[in-house]
This record gives C-alpha cells, sequence and structure tokens, in this order.
C-alpha cells in the first residue's frame, strides 16, 4: 500500500498465462506435473511466443538421484490436461530460486525469458 491507500499487485496477477486466446492457470499444471515422483517442485510460467503471445514453460527441480526424460512429463500432463495446457518447453534446473522463507520465486525465473523482449511480464 502506497502512501495514498492505493494498494499495487505484484505477484499473482500476472501468473496466469493467456496463450492463442486460452487462458491457462499455473497451479493446474503445477499439480500435475507434482505428481510425478521424480519432481521435487516446480514453476509454471508464460514465456513470449511470436504466434500465441505467451506458451507454457515448465521449470522443474529434480528429487536427489532420481531422473526423468521431458518427452515423459510432457506425456503425463498432456493426457491429463490436454494440449493447450501442457509446456511446449520444460527445463530442468538443479535449484528453483526460492525467498528467505522457501517460496518458489517465479518473477526470478520469468526475468530471464522476458529480458530480451519488447514487453514484459514480471
Amino acid at each position: 500500500m502506497d502512501e495514498d491507500g492505493f494498494i499495487t499487485i505484484v505477484d499473482r496477477k500476472k501468473d496466469m498465462i493467456i496463450t492463442g486466446g486460452f487462458n491457462v492457470y499455473p497451479n493446474e499444471v503445477e499439480q500435475v506435473i507434482m505428481e510425478l515422483d521424480a519432481v521435487q517442485d516446480c514453476a509454471v510460467i508464460g514465456i513470449p511466443d511470436e504466434k500465441w503471445g505467451e506458451s507454457v514453460k515448465g521449470v522443474l527441480q529434480l528429487k536427489p538421484s532420481q531422473d526423468i526424460c521431458v518427452e515423459q512429463i510432457i506425456a503425463h500432463i498432456k493426457a491429463k490436461l490436454g494440449s493447450v495446457k501442457t509446456p511446449k518447453t520444460i527445463d530442468i534446473v538443479e535449484q528453483l530460486p526460492r525467498s528467505p522463507v522457501g517460496k518458489v520465486l517465479k518473477t526470478k525465473i520469468r526475468k530471464q525469458y522476458w529480458s530480451d523482449n519488447d514487453r514484459a511480464v514480471n
């Protein structure tokens, strides 16, 4: 809240992904990804897409000593949610960025994909 009493939304408003006119809610996709035994945690974000405006991207952290191929992950999501909500690309990372209380920082993840774009979604 600023000094004039106005509240600014800085996070969840931007979580929804609009791809080709369809609304995709990251939480729904994340829940399906978390069904996979090999996945420790994940974040689903929208990234720039020339044709669709945004495309769905998954960023996953695997459990120690676990392995899974991207094709398996995509097939699992597509079977549960269909093509529109399935990430077009998935990155598997060593560690997801987190806040001091342990929350995944989607804004930090998004920044690396939107930094070279004319428009920005933070």
